[in-house]
């Protein structure tokens, strides 16, 4: 979750591409699936924060940074001279390869002379879809200050647009049928619209207590409900399941 206060408190959201299989033309947050390349213990030289956290975690935020990159084209980095990343961060055709497996992320950053910012990334949600689900995912939810001098914009593979947009904005369009948003955003973008700022997420983030969220299946008299840890930071949820899947 890339946040930015500047016009206004906003999160960035891609529309994935509608011949994408799994939540095909849904406003998300930028991510995706870890790679091999996210364990490379050659990472330990071209990130910060490498011994603030394990092998799990750290290969998780390389992953959470190289998505954002190849999918909005921002990077979570700095060169070690201290000069800024601005613009855009690396042409398309970079992207695309990183992207493709033909060029490895590391060698990019490498090029770069640039370092990931693994500390710059606070834990935010971790979701577990479901046993009946069709495909299953353990999902990390990361929020993040966004470099106020990168532009982001969309692949054209996997998202075919981006857009930032206020969390309550995102959920009145979704409520309003002008957005496809799966549930699981939607929820996260709830708790995002409780917070005033950036500033305000990361720090409410950072003193919430991590619940692992694993939706289940309940049966109330109105029909089959899905339902979430109470202690999860999402209150009372009972979502009918017909809204769901």
């Amino acid at each position: 979750m890339l946040l930015r206060d500047r016009p206004q408190f906003e999160v960035l959201m891609v529309k994935r591409h509608h011949q994408i299989d799994f939540a095909s033309g849904a406003l998300v947050f930028p991510g995706g699936k870890s790679h091999a390349g996210d364990h490379d213990p050659a990472w330990a030289d071209h990130v910060v924060g490498w011994d603030a956290h394990d092998a799990d975690q750290r290969a998780l935020r390389i992953a959470a940074i190289r998505e954002v990159f190849e999918e909005a084209g921002i990077l979570l980095a700095a060169r070690r001279d201290g000069t800024p990343i601005g613009g855009e961060a690396c042409p398309m055709e970079v992207r695309e390869a990183v992207d493709a497996g033909r060029t490895p992320f590391l060698d990019v950053v490498r090029d770069l002379d640039a370092r990931l910012e693994l500390d710059a990334l606070t834990v935010f949600a971790r979701w577990i879809t479901p046993p009946l689900t069709p495909k299953r995912f353990d999902t990390w939810f990361y929020a993040v200050n966004a470099p106020e001098d990168q532009l982001a914009a969309c692949d054209g593979r996997e998202t075919v647009d981006a857009e930032w947009i206020a969390p309550a904005e995102a959920l009145r369009l979704a409520d309003a049928g002008e957005r496809k948003v799966i549930f699981p955003t939607r929820m996260n973008l709830q708790l995002l619209a409780e917070a005033s700022s950036a500033g305000d997420t990361v720090a409410r983030a950072q003193a919430r207590t991590l619940v692992t969220v694993l939706p289940k299946i309940e049966s109330r008299e109105s029909g089959r409900v899905l339902t979430l840890p109470p202690d999860a930071g999402y209150g009372v949820v009972e979502e009918p399941l017909e809204r769901v899947m």
